[in-house]
């Protein structure tokens, strides 16, 4: 293997003995390689990471907090309780807080009302069908990653709204044929939104409201035009830096 010169290799392993018998073999192998073994102190990384999740405050409405800082949230704020795992969604991305932002500004505006139904494709933490679930929504949230739909459970059960969201593993194929709802929010990418665009588009309802992020600012034009190509009009483009989210309402 050609390396460049002056390059460095660190090995990590999990305990002492095996570490000095990889040291003694690459040694042995390499005699000419400067090895040099060092032990590092154990830490509880199950509690370290806690410190990188903050509560976050996002558009004017909403406040997302992990559930050990729950104490730490504002009264005048809406507050979205999740537990960061595997599921993508701590209202950190650009495009999670662009989706909780418009869903505030709809509900000041009365494009979103309490009563009305909700789906979430590609729920991942849940995060966006338990906004809309503070907001007085119900719906059902999907993922095709069973673990992200766990996770999505467990946050709705955490934010009192279980009952209000439902979850399932799967994609649009899971709806009932020509089920449709008030609000339709799809936090995914770029490619499978336009992909799926005249079917996702099916699914609102007549005078509802639809919301798609995940997608690149250069991107935003092209996914656009795909929900053109169905009978929408041109959408609102919000960007972030990068990321965009588009909406109809």
């Amino acid at each position: 293997m050609d390396t460049p010169e002056g390059a460095v290799f660190r090995v990590h392993v999990d305990d002492n003995p095996a570490g000095r018998d990889l040291a003694d073999a690459l040694a042995a192998a390499w005699p000419h390689l400067a090895i040099r073994r060092e032990s590092v102190a154990s830490e509880d990384w199950g509690a370290a990471w806690k410190a990188f999740f903050t509560p976050i405050a996002v558009g004017e409405v909403f406040e997302v907090l992990p559930p050990w800082l729950v104490h730490e949230g504002h009264a005048d704020r809406t507050p979205i309780i999740i537990e960061p795992k595997m599921a993508f969604g701590t209202g950190h991305h650009p495009t999670t807080a662009l989706c909780l932002e418009l869903f505030g500004e709809m509900s000041g505006a009365g494009r979103i009302a309490p009563g009305m139904r909700f789906l979430d494709l590609g729920t991942g933490s849940g995060i966006l069908g338990i906004g809309l679930c503070r907001l007085g929504l119900s719906g059902i949230g999907l993922d095709i990653d069973p673990q992200a739909v766990f996770c999505a459970a467990e946050n709705a059960l955490a934010n009192g709204v279980a009952s209000a969201m439902r979850t399932a593993v799967g994609s649009l194929d899971c709806l009932a044929p020509g089920e449709r709802f008030d609000v339709v929010a799809a936090n995914i990418l770029a490619q499978p939104l336009t992909a799926m665009a005249p079917h996702l588009a099916a699914c609102v309802a007549p005078g509802g409201a639809l919301i798609l992020s995940g997608i690149l600012a250069e991107q935003a034009d092209a996914v656009a035009a795909a929900y053109r190509r169905t009978g929408l009009p041109q959408p609102v483009i919000r960007l972030s830096g990068e990321w965009a989210a588009l909406a109809w309402a």
